[in-house]
């Protein structure tokens, strides 16, 4: 036994520590949160820094910049039929974003943020680890590095929450398994396997945890094994989990009728209702993907649906965090790894391809300024022609928002240094 663990993968070691608790507890192990270095942190701190939150909203397959928050009526080649509508921060946006045209005044548009990744998976991978796919490592997600340099702030609950996400979007990579995310499927469902099986009485739950610890305790004291030891954390963690009082954050059912009409029916709509939520119970990092962006065939009838679910709930959650006082604490983020082209493809129904070149994210809350544009494109919207923002810059933006140090290097397990934006420099002039 010693001898297969010890040269085991770590699949396999999580799966065996997982089994182990699903026999013993009936209860499944959640990715939490170790020890921070919040320390570093401090120490490299931005000064401004007002966030404590993130909820990072990312719209999977590539979002058309000029269909959305960086239109070119002037272009009527490169538009299409898409028109224009004015909003509230006097800024234009496409017509398709009639909701989010009121909420303007909260957010900053960057029209200028450009790729080196133009295929699907490796733009998601840059667009959440900062670094470009390599067959020798897997880079932490952003939500990990701010688990890693932050520290949760529910002593009890995770800190770092995927909804509707891809495994890979939660992944701790070279961190370990204690700083990937927890994740949520349906955001109706909640957070499955986090409380005990009916079967089991408190009685029962109980032997069997005294057992449990008995066992635990020769295990780890004969197998001294990194991986080993980061899931009897988990263990723990789930145990603590499941006690505790705030699991409700993840119950949708206790917001009233009104709240959840505000937000929409759609999953995308009640993982931002779920999102908001969560950082209202201190949840530090909440991912909320909404797919469907890929549209290189039928590209404008593909862009106004994807658009109907993601404006009315874009513009709900601003308005229900500013009401709730929490818009200052929570920075807001939409985000996808690349535009779409300009030039409308006839053959293929009027669709666009991929445009790593030049494409849009926006940011609100936590401190950013509202009501702005950062950042510009060409006539054609092909091109960065002013404050071009890489994707490392982006996340370096983030970090800065968060007071945490964007130039702090760690060193992988392999002894290689790495940084939770890449280098990247910090967009610090969209700050208040």
């Amino acid at each position: 036994m010693k001898q297969f663990l010890n040269k085991a993968d770590e699949p396999t070691r999580r799966q065996f520590m997982t089994n182990a608790a699903r026999a013993y507890l009936g209860v499944h192990l959640f990715p939490m949160l170790g020890p921070s270095i919040a320390s570093a942190a401090a120490e490299g701190a931005s000064k401004g820094a007002k966030a404590k939150h993130v909820i990072y909203l990312y719209m999977a397959g590539g979002m058309s910049h000029l269909d959305t928050f960086d239109p070119k009526p002037a272009n009527k080649e490169n538009m299409g039929p898409v028109k224009t509508i004015q909003s509230v921060a006097d800024v234009e946006l496409s017509e398709y974003l009639p909701n989010t045209a009121k909420v303007t005044d909260k957010m900053c548009i960057i029209n200028s943020l450009t790729s080196t990744q133009g295929a699907h998976e490796q733009g998601n991978y840059m667009m959440h680890t900062s670094y470009s796919p390599r067959g020798t490592i897997t880079h932490p997600a952003l939500g990990s590095w701010v688990m890693k340099l932050g520290g949760k702030l529910h002593p009890e609950l995770p800190g770092f929450v995927t909804i509707n996400s891809g495994a890979k979007a939660g992944n701790g990579g070279f961190f370990g398994a204690k700083y990937s995310a927890a994740p949520i499927g349906r955001p109706t469902d909640g957070l499955q396997d986090s409380t005990k099986p009916n079967v089991v009485t408190d009685e029962s739950f109980d032997r069997r945890l005294a057992l449990a610890d008995k066992l635990n305790t020769q295990f780890h004291s004969r197998y001294q094994n990194t991986d080993v030891k980061a899931y009897e954390e988990l263990y723990k963690d789930a145990i603590s989990l499941m006690n505790s009082e705030d699991l409700k954050a993840f119950d949708l059912g206790q917001e009233d009728s009104a709240t959840r009409k505000l937000y929409g029916d759609g999953q995308f709509a009640q993982g931002c209702l779920l999102a908001r939520r969560l950082v209202e119970h201190k949840v530090r990092f909440v991912e909320v993907q909404l797919g469907g962006w890929d549209t290189h065939v039928d590209n404008f009838t593909a862009v106004a649906a994807r658009c109907k679910e993601f404006d009315q709930a874009y513009a709900a959650l601003l308005t229900d965090l500013e009401k709730r006082g929490l818009l200052k604490d929570t920075l807001v983020v939409v985000a996808t790894e690349f535009g779409r082209s300009p030039e409308i493809k006839s053959n293929h129904k009027d669709g666009r391809d991929h445009h790593p070149s030049a494409f849009s994210c926006v940011l609100a809350g936590g401190g950013v300024n509202g009501g702005q544009k950062y950042g510009e494109t060409d006539k054609g919207g092909n091109k960065v022609v002013r404050d071009k923002v890489t994707v490392p810059d982006f996340n370096a933006t983030i970090a800065y928002a968060l007071g945490l140090p964007h130039d702090l290097v760690l060193m992988s397990p392999s002894k290689r240094p790495f940084q939770i934006a890449d280098k990247g420099t910090p967009v610090t002039s969209i700050f208040g």
